[in-house]
């Protein structure tokens, strides 16, 4: 019997992660969640601890969930913190993939990609929160909101949040 290498539950299957020809043992779960059937919460901070392997196959898998999980800030810290090899990273990002169909646009009708930069055209008040993000402010580095098209994030005023796409012209 072989383990996950990110979870290390039992009956792990080796699975090729698309486009490249990297190999990671993974448990169903997790082979289907890389699939796009993730459901947030507690199982997945196993995560912290794959991203850090020394194996660009492991890495590659964790990095992929976490940034399937868009509603977790613990997710987006971890991300922000963590670094992978330029190469590893691009690998990754080459097999990110997308719900069919969802294209984030701007304003101006301008699709959107992840990392991209953005200004605000309004000033927006941040729900939760006393902080208004003001119209001009550069977000750099944006993620896409899987699934909804209307909806990115980005980090403002070092505060992570939910940005409508309709207010937000690309850089």
């Amino acid at each position: 019997m072989t383990d996950c290498v990110l979870c290390a539950a039992p009956d792990a299957a080796p699975v090729t992660l698309a486009p490249g020809t990297d190999v990671a043992v993974l448990c169903p779960v997790c082979t289907a969640a890389l699939a796009g059937d993730i459901t947030p919460g507690p199982r997945w901070r196993c995560l912290g601890d794959a991203i850090w392997s020394e194996d660009a196959a492991t890495q590659i898998a964790a990095w992929r969930l976490l940034k399937a999980l868009p509603g977790e800030g613990w997710a987006a810290e971890l991300l922000e913190s963590v670094y992978l090899n330029p190469e590893v990273l691009a690998r990754a990002e080459a097999g990110e993939t997308a719900l069919p169909g969802v294209e984030h646009r701007d304003s101006n009708g301008v699709l959107l990609a992840p990392g991209d930069t953005v200004t605000l055209i309004k000033d927006l008040p941040v729900k939760g929160s006393s902080m208004v993000a003001k119209r001009g402010t550069a977000v750099r580095g944006i993620r896409l909101v899987r699934d909804n098209p209307d909806q990115i994030e980005g980090r403002v005023n070092g505060q992570q949040i939910v940005i409508l796409c309709q207010f937000t012209r690309k850089s």
